[in-house]
């Protein structure tokens, strides 16, 4: 069975540090990681994780997106890791969306990240991908690459206006 890590919460001093690059991608540990990460996301109901979440300061992310209580509208994809993530593009369009953070629970936030943007990453076979990431695929991926760079989705909203409880979002988004 695939272990389940504790997720570090906002105020323990990994998550605002740069995480470090992957200098060995054959090490032996990194796929016990990469599943770990992808087992804790699921049972958190969450759409992708980065590795300073879980207390592990390595340059890892995973997007996993799929309809979850907490994203009933993801698009369904296989969970994919991307260890040693760059972003080489951007699309001059900005979106504004609500993000909520594993890290940060109870509390989402409007996040402005690019529309689009084309991503470069080894995959767990260690094989160089470049690929261009849209919509809410790309904004699980600006917001998980920004954990490697110790930052949290908190930091990017414009105006503490911005900000709600949980227990709001869900009721603006059920219409109540």
């Amino acid at each position: 069975m695939t272990d389940i890590l504790p997720v570090i919460q906002l105020g323990n001093p990994i998550l605002r540090q740069t995480a470090e690059p992957i200098a060995d991608l054959s090490d032996e540990l990194l796929p016990k990681l990469i599943d770990a990460l992808i087992a804790t996301a699921a049972s958190s109901n969450g759409v992708g994780i980065a590795a300073p979440q879980v207390a592990r300061s390595y340059r890892l992310l995973v997007v996993a997106s799929r309809p979850t209580p907490r994203y009933p509208h993801a698009p369904n994809m296989e969970p994919t890791a991307m260890l040693n993530p760059k972003i080489v593009a951007r699309s001059a369009e900005v979106v504004k969306d609500w993000e909520g953070c594993l890290s940060v629970p109870g509390i989402r936030g409007l996040v402005p990240r690019h529309r689009a943007i084309e991503v470069e990453y080894s995959d767990r076979q260690g094989q160089l991908q470049r690929q261009e990431l849209t919509d809410f695929v790309a904004r699980i991926f600006q917001h998980e690459y920004d954990h490697l760079d110790g930052m949290v989705f908190l930091d990017r909203v414009e105006s503490t206006q911005e900000l709600v409880t949980e227990q709001e979002y869900q009721k603006m988004m059920n219409g109540a």
